[in-house]
């Protein structure tokens, strides 16, 4: 988008991604109120006799949510460039990103997620992380913030 720095960008930016935060945002209370709670567990279909490998079973409203999140425009599997672009690299800088994000970071934002998300799917314990560090509920929250912000009208602020 070449004209992100005037009204008719930042509109833009508020259409491409206002659906999708709106289906993420019914998860905001969920998301606040498991944080630094254990979302997995595992299943030994063997009972402890060392047969068979355990697999992770997930709550089902993180499974909720991340199908959810799977199914929005918000995921791409290219998250990676992004990390490198902006020196992401640990769950602090991923935090200190969303905080003092803007409404022009709607895409890293987005990218932001999607790194859970798809590293999710191979690695197990990356979805229920989301959840426990928090990132999941202050990239949607943020998301939410700067949508609100960009179409409320002037004067009517909190």
């Amino acid at each position: 988008m070449d004209n992100i720095g005037n009204k008719e960008g930042i509109r833009e930016i508020i259409e491409k991604y206002r659906a999708d935060v709106t289906e993420m945002t019914r998860y905001l209370g969920w998301l606040e109120s498991k944080r630094s709670e254990s979302l997995s567990s595992s299943y030994d279909p063997a009972d402890g006799r060392g047969e068979t490998i355990t697999f992770p079973v997930y709550d089902g409203t993180l499974m909720n949510f991340v199908r959810s999140a799977e199914k929005t425009g918000l995921i791409d599997r290219n998250y990676v460039y992004t990390y490198k672009k902006y020196r992401i690299l640990t769950v602090a800088d991923e935090l200190r990103f969303i905080e003092n994000a803007q409404i022009t970071d709607m895409k890293t934002l987005a990218d932001i997620l999607s790194s859970y998300i798809v590293r999710g799917r191979t690695k197990g314990v990356v979805w229920p992380e989301g959840v426990n560090n928090g990132v999941y509920y202050a990239v949607i929250s943020k998301m939410k913030e700067l949508i609100e912000f960009w179409t409320m009208p002037f004067g009517q602020g909190k």
